[in-house]
């Protein structure tokens, strides 16, 4: 990466796993950005991997500056000469992965546009999620979790058996509330209610407490069908008790080892205890520049955490080098 007053390019490399024609492979994605009289332009993209086991990675998506091709005939295996190089001329600004990924004659470059969009950022608002919505449709959570309501209705009734499995263990994480389901009312609108067993009558989502409400929307995403390769998460903390931290981040951790990949940022300690060495980076500051901080790579955290302290407790403590200045 670049900082501010410094030349150069911002280089990417990506790696990941895709079915591609049926078939596993390990592609690599290499992007370059450059700068030139003060507009950002595409130096360099790349899409590669390899045909067998044997033999270097071939470029089915190659270009530079806003110039290049791309394979639009993969299944064809046997030979280079066999494959057809699209030539193509795009505006420089333009990925060129964002262009052909449209089409799915661009195999390798559709799947992987697809993979992209399917990553999902959560900046949960509460004030959002408490939203009465009209009636309508919505697979999964968005950002915001404005659309709380459809997507438990959605799950409800087209996959009753995970909205099962989401509300107990969200009674197991708050026992006070007993049901939970989302109801079409007579104007057309869907609204979440929140039955207490100590009344009568449901809640709607606006009496309802700051933390149910985040809780339930995190279990909604976290069992979501149609699961998103990356997760990122920002301070999850927000609203709910410290004693819920440990019960989410397992959560987290679950939804992980099924083939998600997720990623947190958090300003709490008590989030922080329950994550195990090899969980944990922090960011710094050297030189104008921004660091990363593999905790598993500091040898006094390493030795500390081993001898049975704990993460939050060790950032609290100030050995997370230079974290108490710049922040986590």
């Amino acid at each position: 990466m670049l900082s501010r007053g410094t030349e150069g390019q911002i280089e990417i490399e990506i790696q990941f796993r895709i079915i591609i024609n049926d078939t596993e492979r390990l592609v690599t994605y290499i992007l370059h950005i450059g700068h030139k009289k003060g507009f950002a332009y595409v130096a360099k993209e790349i899409l590669r991997y390899k045909r067998g086991k044997y033999g270097s990675p071939f470029h089915f998506l190659d270009f530079s500056n806003g110039e290049g091709y791309a394979i639009s005939n993969e299944e064809n295996f046997n030979k280079d000469e066999d494959l057809t190089r699209d030539n193509q001329k795009l505006d420089p600004d333009i990925l060129a992965i964002k262009g052909l990924g449209q089409f799915e004659r661009f195999k390798a470059a559709n799947a992987f546009r697809k993979f992209i969009e399917n990553w999902h950022i959560s900046d949960f608002h509460i004030t959002d999620a408490r939203q009465i919505r009209d009636a309508g449709y919505a697979e999964h959570l968005s950002p915001s979790g404005d659309d709380l309501a459809l997507v438990a209705q959605y799950m409800m009734q087209h996959h009753p058996k995970i909205f099962e499995k989401v509300l107990k263990k969200r009674q197991k994480r708050v026992p006070s509330i007993t049901k939970i389901e989302a109801d079409t009312t007579t104007d057309g609108r869907v609204i979440l209610k929140f039955q207490d067993g100590e009344f009568k009558d449901p809640f709607t989502a606006r009496y309802v407490s700051d933390g149910t409400i985040k809780m339930f929307a995190y279990l909604i995403l976290l069992n979501d069908p149609n699961p998103h390769p990356l997760l990122c998460i920002e301070e999850p903390e927000n609203q709910l008790y410290p004693s819920l931290m440990h019960a989410l981040l397992e959560e987290f951790r679950t939804y992980a080892h099924q083939g998600g990949q997720v990623f947190i940022t958090t300003h709490s300690t008590d989030l922080l205890n329950g994550a195990q060495l090899e969980e944990v980076f922090w960011i710094s500051k050297k030189n104008g520049f921004s660091v990363i901080n593999k905790a598993s790579e500091d040898k006094m955290v390493v030795a500390l955490f081993q001898e049975g302290d704990k993460m939050g407790y060790l950032w609290k403590q100030g050995y997370f080098t230079r974290a108490n200045l710049e922040g986590l």
